[in-house]
């Protein structure tokens, strides 16, 4: 029996732990008897709440420890170590401490508007904004890293049959993931595999392929390939060198959206005795590869993570663990200060640029819970095991 007086415990509360010993009989016994005894059991997330409503952490460092339970690879698992340290959090605090200087700045104008907005004082103005606007970019820089190491991001092969994009599955994952021959259509629904590249989490999803058909269960599959591109964060577009013609037009252009991350991929160049290489133009990137050789494999793992936008340096400076929700108000800060920064070049409407000052200081602080709707705790909370 360990007994934690509050506020020196997890919660801030007093705490007492009991530790039973034998298995999990035993260890029924002991739980049945403390319901008995007027105990209940916890929800989940339930003590991290607590400590989080008793002020021991703020609602950041409640994330990050289901951040850390859910990690998939070491560098995840220290971004959100990170977080749970308070780097995310100091940083939004750093920012909020430099809106509300800014803004005593601009509510003084506002109050004694006998005093004239003199050069002076519009480039002390401007000067601060500008600095505030860098470091949120800073930090929004940061949270994406860290958003992509938590979530990772999602492709999906896609292509007419028998292009190889079982092929390239297998080659990526580096196991036998799909089922190969030479058969059109082999591929009847979707297969995902989950790889690590540069410490950044990569789902592959392999897909039936895109042709007319009259086959009903391969229309499931091609339903099921057109869902998986819509959710994609990019998409491989591959085509069969061996037979296709620069000038020719691509059957699957069609079914990916135009608006919609893709890499064209040029598959079997084993077959023309061609070598590897990239080929970039200011509307598409295309690689030609060798899914059957694993030539040029390599080229294509590193051109994903420039398109995901990967820059993860190993020291992990700079980088937090970041949900969807951070990178939302981050974002919707950022749009903020740029209006504010409008209104400067526009006779400095003072009013107008306190109130996006404002709005953008309320973004930042439902990041650490300043600022937080009952109904978002909930959400927060309730994706926790039980026992944090």
């Amino acid at each position: 029996m360990l007994y934690f007086p509050g506020p020196h415990s997890y919660t801030g509360e007093d705490v007492l732990e009991l530790h039973g010993h034998g298995g999990p009989a035993v260890m029924n016994l002991l739980l049945k008897s403390c319901l008995s005894a007027g105990a209940r059991l916890a929800q989940p997330g339930e003590f991290t709440l607590r400590a989080y409503l008793n002020n021991k952490i703020d609602l950041v460092q409640a994330e990050s420890v289901a951040a850390i339970i859910e990690a998939s690879t070491h560098e995840a698992a220290r971004c959100a170590v990170n977080s749970l340290q308070g780097h995310f959090s100091a940083r939004i605090e750093a920012l909020v401490s430099l809106l509300i200087t800014l803004r005593m700045l601009i509510e003084a104008t506002l109050d004694f508007p006998e005093d004239e907005l003199d050069n002076l004082k519009t480039l002390q103005i401007r000067e601060k904004l500008d600095h505030i606007v860098a470091q949120l970019e800073q930090t929004l820089a940061g949270a994406r890293q860290g958003n992509l190491l938590q979530e990772g991001i999602r492709i999906v092969l896609a292509g007419a049959p028998n292009v190889g994009k079982s092929s390239l599955l297998n080659q990526l994952v580096e196991e036998d993931a799909a089922i190969v021959t030479e058969i059109p259509g082999t591929t009847r629904d979707t297969i995902q595999r989950t790889i690590i590249l540069g410490g950044m989490p990569i789902h592959i999803v392999d897909t039936a392929g895109l042709r007319e058909t009259v086959d009903i269960v391969e229309q499931k599959g091609i339903e099921r390939t057109l869902a998986a591109i819509k959710h994609a964060n990019l998409v491989l577009r591959l085509l069969d060198s061996s037979q296709h013609q620069p000038a020719a037009p691509d059957p699957i252009k069609q079914y990916i959206p135009n608006d919609k991350p893709q890499i064209t991929v040029f598959n079997k160049i084993d077959l023309r005795n061609e070598n590897p290489k990239i080929e970039e133009d200011e509307h598409n990137s295309s690689i030609h590869l060798s899914a059957k050789t694993g030539a040029g494999i390599e080229l294509l793992r590193q051109k994903i993570l420039h398109l995901a936008g990967w820059q993860f340096n190993h020291a992990g400076e700079g980088i937090f663990m970041a949900r969807q929700r951070h990178l939302e108000a981050l974002t919707l800060a950022s749009a903020h200060l740029q209006n504010a920064q409008e209104y400067t070049e526009n006779e400095y409407q003072l009013e107008l640029i306190a109130e996006e000052l404002k709005l953008a200081q309320t973004a930042l602080s439902t990041i650490t819970g300043q600022f937080t709707a009952d109904d978002l705790l909930g959400k927060i909370f309730s994706h926790f095991c039980i026992g944090k």
